[in-house]
């Protein structure tokens, strides 16, 4: 919303003050500030001045004038213009030598064409009013000769941009700005609106309301004898252009002026060409009507029409028909004013892809009082400006709409700010923002209602809020505020008039014993463990594609296949809730590699979202006027689907680089697995792993991860084909895991080990054992054989060759003895050593390698 601050200052009394101080109240008042323009202040010496004479002068390619101009002084002064547009007689703004245009433009005197040219008559365009360069402004014959123009066209304003969030449709219209920067000045407002209306003396054009829940209030009135060539006055041009509308015709500039000023949108009709009764109704299925941009729409059964007998004639509240469009023989208008359901206008808008200035309006609540006025304002202003002759009567066409009240204590808002407001404040804040406060409470409005004199009320916090003993006071919002239907909606219009900025920035005490849970601290310390092992944290969308499951060559009967839908995705190509974190990992990685990072290694924590067997589809919507019952609560924990957390890891490339210092590593499956290994790490837990076929991983590379006997998740390297299908980098590995499975199998708080002050003893052994034989289950042995004086365990070297003969591999370990109350003997060390290699043997069949 545009809002020139010359306009302001019709109906606000501002002190001496600047476009930026405005600013700032409107900012202090929660409104947020686009951008402020300043228009003409760097224009100077442009006066009003007279053709005396004209001489064409001929020899050029295009039509070149010479003018004789009076500018009011002592001889007139010769300028050189291309525009024809003008006659001797007509009075001209011109640009006296040193003037300065818009942007800074210097007209100096100069010779050309042959003569001399002492200035420049301008067009609208030089002179900032408009976009129009079709020749140049001719001004009134009665303008003042040497008057000058920036003063008489008002070319000094500065206009302050705001963007208008959807709960305050009000700030749509000067009006509306107007009554808050009064508020926040402390001055006096006048309300554009406070007008007095004829007594209604019959009815104009007949009209109806069909459909009540699209429309509450029409109103029709209407003029004939209008004179269709009659021009938009100067300063309706100058505010429309400086408001960020074009002028179009007198009829239209009038609509849209009075829109701007109080925010209703105004609609003209030719009368010559409406059909019997106009009727306010829901579309038809089937129906059409071309719209005033030249597009014929096919109109929906929950669109909302302004008809006649002979069809659709106007998409309410969002743009005319063609057929109805005044012309530039239109003499007789019906002029339209109505208040239409502020959804129904947002979902036509929507559903047509057709945003205009009316249907922003609209959508955001317009006030239901001002189709009176606005309609009465429009026929005066076609009588003044374009010679038409108001007809007696209007058509007042209304559904009962009963006001909303609210209840609550005087001293709710500062409850909520934290902050004590006197009743005498949270009275006048309201009253100024236009409620209607009295003392006391009725027991209707605290019910949620309906109160014997009919009056719609107000809701199950007022009632929550209507505590024993309270100072209750009843509201009753103003016409232009449909945005007011809560207590904490009163709430919020005082604290910011009393200003956001006198709250108190207080920090909340923790209370004792509160903190992170068990789980949030694993989740961090996964995520660190992660980062420091050389992975990047990424965050995908959870949508996935019903082709992810074939491109991860997923069996038919698959659990993963089984996912939910989304009733409104944001693309129809990733329509279900993800039931693994890999698509969106590959995908990343895909992204990544295409872009020259060749060696990536990723990581993702989050939710997967696994349907529950016979939930119900959809879950159950219910109102907000009460807390929901246990039962209701329960209906929607059924449909819910599970939501275990989960990590996974993708890498490809090197993982560990090279350079200077010599050759890096690939990235493998055994990463993968460490990855997991870190992870279980983090939750103080061993893995168990086994060798496993599993989709979407390499059948002779793919590693089961358990606890115990639960199954947590699989790592190793992606099938080829799923590597072909994602287009990844060759031998691309994952890791997915189920984060919530560990949580529930962490052991209790740590206790603390004791610390040996007696040394270590170390012992190396190699073992050969047949080469599908897995590390895991080699090192479990070692561990149970070794007993309580192993320390630590760690596999530096494996080797398959001709020294360990065909099929076979040598593992070799590092083994750390120390007992916590002695020094160990060679002996007690090569003892435990054995027990751990013999134990090795009757498990793996292991042998103790000689060299």
């Amino acid at each position: 919303m545009k809002v020139p601050l010359s306009w302001l200052r019709e109906y606000v009394d501002l002190p001496a003050v600047t476009a930026h101080e405005v600013a700032d109240k409107l900012t202090a008042a929660g409104l947020k500030l686009e951008s402020i323009t300043s228009h003409g202040h760097d224009v100077k010496n442009v006066v009003v001045g007279e053709v005396l004479v004209i001489e064409e002068l001929t020899g050029f390619k295009k039509p070149i004038r010479h003018c004789k101009v009076e500018t009011g002084e002592a001889t007139p002064r010769e300028i050189v213009c291309g525009a024809t547009n003008f006659v001797a007689g007509d009075r001209v703004p011109v640009v006296l030598p040193g003037g300065v245009l818009p942007g800074g433009f210097e007209v100096g005197a100069r010779k050309t064409y042959g003569r001399m040219s002492e200035g420049m008559i301008c067009s609208e365009r030089e002179l900032g009013l408009s976009d129009d360069h079709g020749g140049i402004m001719v001004l009134p014959a009665d303008t003042p000769i040497g008057a000058d123009v920036v003063e008489l066209l008002g070319l000094r304003d500065d206009v302050i941009e705001l963007e208008i969030t959807p709960d305050i449709g009000y700030a749509l219209s000067i009006r509306g700005v107007a009554r808050e920067v009064a508020t926040g000045f402390g001055v006096a407002f006048r309300d554009p609106a406070d007008v007095e209306l004829p007594a209604e003396t019959g009815t104009a054009w007949p009209a109806s309301i069909a459909d009540p829940t699209a429309c509450d209030r029409f109103v029709l009135r209407e003029v004939t004898g209008f004179d269709p060539a009659a021009q938009s006055p100067l300063w309706m041009r100058v505010r429309l252009t400086r408001a960020g509308m074009r002028s179009v015709s007198l009829a239209v500039d009038i609509t849209n002026y009075l829109m701007l000023e109080l925010g209703q949108p105004l609609h003209a009709f030719d009368r010559g060409k409406l059909r019997g009764e106009i009727v306010v109704r829901r579309a038809v299925a089937g129906e059409r009507l071309e719209t005033l941009d030249h597009v014929v729409r096919e109109l929906d059964p929950d669109d909302i029409l302004i008809t006649d007998q002979s069809g659709p004639i106007s998409m309410a509240g969002t743009m005319g028909g063609l057929e109805t469009e005044i012309s530039d023989a239109s003499t007789d208008i019906v002029i339209e004013a109505a208040h239409f359901s502020a959804t129904g206008i947002s979902r036509e808008s929507r559903r047509n892809g057709l945003v205009s200035e009316s249907s922003k309006r609209f959508e955001r609540g317009v006030d239901r009082e001002l189709p009176l006025v606005a309609s009465w304002r429009a026929v005066q202003l076609l009588a003044e400006l374009g010679g038409a002759s108001i007809q007696p009567g209007v058509t007042h066409a209304e559904v009962e709409v009963s006001p909303a009240r609210i209840a609550i204590p005087s001293s709710y808002p500062g409850t909520v700010a934290g902050v004590p407001y006197s009743k005498e404040t949270v009275v006048s804040r309201l009253q100024q923002v236009g409620c209607v406060v009295v003392d006391g409470d009725d027991p209707a409005v605290r019910r949620g209602g309906v109160d014997p004199t009919g009056v719609v009320t107000g809701g199950a916090l007022a009632a929550k809020l209507a505590v024993a003993g309270a100072d209750m006071i009843t509201v009753t919002p103003p016409s232009w505020r449909p945005d007011l239907t809560d207590p904490n909606d009163l709430a919020e219009e005082v604290i910011r008039l009393e200003g956001y900025e006198s709250l108190p920035s207080l920090l909340p005490s923790a209370p004792a014993g509160a903190g992170l849970t068990e789980g949030q601290r694993l989740r961090r310390r996964v995520g660190r463990a992660l980062a420091e092992g050389g992975y990047v944290e990424v965050l995908s969308y959870p949508f996935i594609s019903p082709d992810d499951f074939d491109r991860l060559l997923l069996p038919a009967d698959d659990a993963r296949r089984r996912a939910m839908r989304l009733a409104n995705p944001l693309s129809e190509d990733e329509p279900l809730m993800r039931t693994t974190l890999l698509p969106g990992l590959l995908k990343t990685l895909v992204r990544n590699a295409g872009r020259g990072f060749s060696d990536v290694a990723l990581f993702e924590m989050g939710p997967v979202y696994r349907p529950r067997e016979g939930a119900p589809e959809v879950a159950p919507v219910l109102g907000v006027e009460r807390r929901p019952t246990a039962e209701e609560l329960a209906s929607i924990e059924s449909a819910l689907p599970d939501q275990p957390l989960r990590v996974a890891v993708v890498l490809a490339g090197e993982f560990e680089r090279s350079g200077w210092w010599g050759g890096g590593r690939a990235a493998s499956w055994a990463d993968a697995v460490q990855a997991a290994r870190l992870v279980a790490g983090e939750s103080r837990l061993e893995l168990s792993i086994s060798a496993d076929q599993h989709e979407p991983w390499h059948p002779g590379r793919c590693a089961a991860l358990y606890v115990g006997d639960t199954l947590v998740g699989h790592a190793g390297e992606l099938h080829p084909r799923v590597i072909e299908a994602y287009g990844l980098p060759p031998r691309t590995s994952a890791m997915e895991l189920e984060l919530s499975r560990l949580e529930s199998a962490m052991p209790g708080p740590v206790q603390t080990p004791p610390v040996s002050a007696y040394p270590v003893a170390t012992q190396d052994v190699a073992l050969i054992v047949p080469d599908f034989t897995p590390v895991a289950d080699v090192e479990a042995a070692l561990r149970d054989g070794a007993g309580e004086l192993l320390e630590s365990i760690r596999l530096f070297d494996v080797y398959a060759g001709e020294q360990v003969g065909e099929g076979n591999k040598s593992l070799a370990y590092t083994m750390r003895f120390r007992a916590g109350d002695r020094t160990l003997t060679v002996e007690e060390t090569t003892a435990a050593r054995d027990a751990a290699v013999a134990m090795a043997a009757d498990r793996v069949g292991a042998q103790l390698r000689s060299s």
